[in-house]
């Protein structure tokens, strides 16, 4: 699960950590789904295969985020959480990337930072204190098993009504 929590870095670029954790019952790996940086996203409006988003964590109201610093693991590209009440950069930008037209809820996806290139992955690497046992999350240049996601749970809002009447007059 893709977590956080306000622990900064160390080094790099001693933002907010964001790391990786196995426990179901985690209030910290929590996310909100937002528009793009400077972009209006109404509510219900389902997300695209290929549209830039921010990933908002609900606990410090800090964007998911990367930038050119190198990982404190494994040597990657560091990610981290970055901003102030959802407000940050254009760093905070990811690309969706799924098959299909839409993100579906039960899909796995991958996110690609949309001015890096890398995918925000998980591996092996876990830390010491104060974040024992909690894995290294960092962007990858290439795709691979290590970068695929999927939403486990949340508030998952309905499609609005535009939205359905397209699916509709799709299948027509």
């Amino acid at each position: 699960r893709l977590h956080s929590h306000d622990v900064r870095y160390g080094s790099g670029s001693g933002q907010q950590s964001v790391t990786g954790v196995s426990a179901a019952d985690d209030g910290n790996s929590y996310w909100r789904g937002r528009g793009r940086t400077a972009a209006v996203c109404q509510r219900g409006t389902p997300v695209r295969c290929g549209q830039a988003i921010r990933l908002t964590h609900l606990g410090t109201g800090r964007n998911l985020h990367s930038h050119r610093f190198t990982s404190p693991l494994s040597g990657n590209q560091e990610v981290s959480a970055f901003g102030e009440a959802g407000e940050g950069d254009y760093l905070d930008d990811w690309t969706v990337v799924c098959s299909g037209t839409y993100w579906v809820r039960d899909d796995e996806v991958r996110f690609q930072h949309t001015s890096t290139d890398v995918f925000l992955s998980v591996t092996g690497e876990q830390y010491g204190r104060p974040i024992h046992g909690q894995k290294e999350v960092h962007g990858m240049a290439t795709s691979s098993q290590n970068n695929y996601w999927k939403v486990m749970e949340g508030i998952f809002m309905q499609p609005s009504e535009a939205f359905q009447m397209e699916q509709y007059h799709a299948e027509l």
